[in-house]
């Protein structure tokens, strides 16, 4: 017999990633399977469902032939707001995946708009074609008797178990979820014209949903949860200022609430972190839609030729003196939710040199990012000490260490580019009754580095007031035109 390990999948938008993780914290296999979001036109990016499944069942399928663990359960983390339609008979979707970054309900959103202060009061969302329900009324005319709309982790669910139902943290990111009470509301429903009846059970994020055998052997399913949440559980943010930033298509940064809902003042949203055994936990959240994807934008422009050039570009730049890059290529989420906003880069002049543009562009990111972490000390009781990061730009030093200068606080890299995995692990364990392997995953490491502030509070100020007024120009002009 094998050691005793959980699957934990982590499907996300550029790659789904299988961890075979033992009762240790030990990775016994790791695999990964790419998939490939397409963008299909303006404001268009979609995903091929059956690229997602086969990644699912791939990924997962080789890193159980590698690891010839005893698995106690799988655990799988969902890349959130992506929806689909598919037959419940069948499990058959209709057609492409409409990916979170998609904002061809834009027009759904300005519809509804009269409706944005009370969608807000009730689901803590604003209301922007990033969450799923804009997308999942945009689909809802052509939908015939027996198909749904959904995120793409109710289908998932549902062809590894044959259950209907998505976890209590994914549904909180659809502008559906009565956030007081963790269940559906019948009035979000109503605003967008979607019947509460055809959506998926909620659930906790750990416990038996049911089994697989698409892996080969059968085994329970016992944990749930949207991507981000799975990280801010990985790196062991619980307490209320505890935050995490993950690097990977877009930048994600979640600050830990507890107990008491949040109802932001500054521009960020209210979610639920976890719902374990009834009970919510509640987390802030701001989003940059581009971190990996600015990294290949700047690759298919020529101005790298990989990510491992980005250090060697910035080194040496000052930051601060040269352009000024808001990187909203995707449009602008929190503070400023200007769906239409689109990239600005300001300063430039005759002798600007692609070294500038590079390092411009990672300071336009951490600047966004630190932007985000000073909405939300308007609503945490406790300032944020310290920003605990994942995700693959991670490795970038120079960004890593633009966003401690520009934060005032340390940045502690998590010791993994799978915390997403890591959290579905625990949530995994968590599930089967194995409370105490929960925990190891979650406490039992240290930051694999430190990096500390190098400039001092006035300088850093003065870069982000600069970077603040263009991004300032850019919500401005996207809502002149909308």
């Amino acid at each position: 017999m094998g050691r005793e390990a959980v699957l934990a999948i982590d499907q996300g938008t550029s790659s789904t990633k299988a961890l075979v993780i033992s009762a240790e914290r030990v990775v016994l296999a790791r695999a990964e399977v790419p998939v490939h979001p397409a963008a299909t036109g303006p404001d268009r990016v979609e995903q091929d469902p059956g690229e997602l499944w086969d990644s699912v069942v791939e990924a997962g399928r080789r890193a159980l032939a590698s690891a010839r663990a005893e698995v106690q359960g799988v655990g799988l983390a969902n890349q959130g707001e992506t929806v689909l339609a598919w037959s419940r008979r069948t499990r058959e979707p209709t057609g492409p995946a409409l990916s979170w970054q998609d904002r061809r309900a834009t027009d759904v959103c300005r519809r509804l708009d009269p409706f944005g202060e009370e969608l807000r009061d009730l689901t803590g969302l604003p209301l922007d074609p990033y969450f799923a329900a804009p997308k999942m009324a945009w689909m809802a005319d052509s939908l015939d008797p027996g198909w749904v709309a959904t995120m793409s982790d109710s289908w998932l669910l549902a062809k590894l178990t044959g259950e209907y139902v998505t976890d209590a943290a994914t549904a909180s990111r659809s502008l559906l979820l009565d956030l007081d009470t963790g269940r559906w509301s019948t009035r979000a429903c109503e605003i967008f014209g979607l019947d509460p009846s055809t959506l998926p059970t909620v659930v906790d994020c750990a416990g038996p949903i049911g089994r697989t055998s698409a892996f080969g052997e059968t085994l329970p399913v016992t944990g749930a949860i949207v991507d981000q949440q799975a990280a801010l559980m990985a790196e062991n943010c619980v307490e209320p200022g505890e935050a995490k930033c993950t690097y990977g298509t877009g930048a994600f940064l979640l600050v830990a609430m507890g107990a008491t809902r949040p109802h932001p003042r500054a521009g960020l949203v209210g979610s639920i972190a976890s719902r374990l055994q009834g009970q919510i936990t509640y987390c802030l959240d701001g989003q940059v839609y581009t971190a990996g994807a600015l990294v290949g934008w700047l690759q298919s422009l020529g101005l790298i030729s990989s990510p491992s050039d980005l250090d060697r570009l910035a080194t040496g730049r000052t930051p601060g003196d040269g352009p000024v890059f808001v990187p909203s290529l995707a449009g602008l989420a929190a503070p400023h939710w200007q769906a239409g906003a689109r990239g600005v880069v300001s300063g430039l002049t005759l002798s600007t040199t692609r070294e500038d543009l590079v390092s411009a562009a990672l300071e336009g990111l951490a600047a966004s990012v630190a932007s985000l972490a000073e909405s939300a000390v308007a609503d945490v009781p406790t300032p944020i000490a310290r920003l605990r990061v994942d995700g693959g730009l991670t490795q970038s030093a120079s960004l890593m260490q633009m966003q401690a200068d520009l934060l005032q606080v340390p940045v502690e890299v998590y010791p993994s580019e799978d915390a997403t995995a890591h959290g579905a692990a625990a949530l995994a364990w968590l599930g089967c009754g194995r409370a105490d392997e929960a925990r190891l995953v979650t406490s039992g490491w240290s930051a694999e580095r430190i990096y500390e502030p190098s400039i001092g509070a006035d300088q850093a100020q003065s870069r982000l007031s600069r970077w603040r007024h263009v991004a300032s120009l850019a919500a401005d002009l996207a809502g002149r035109s909308g």
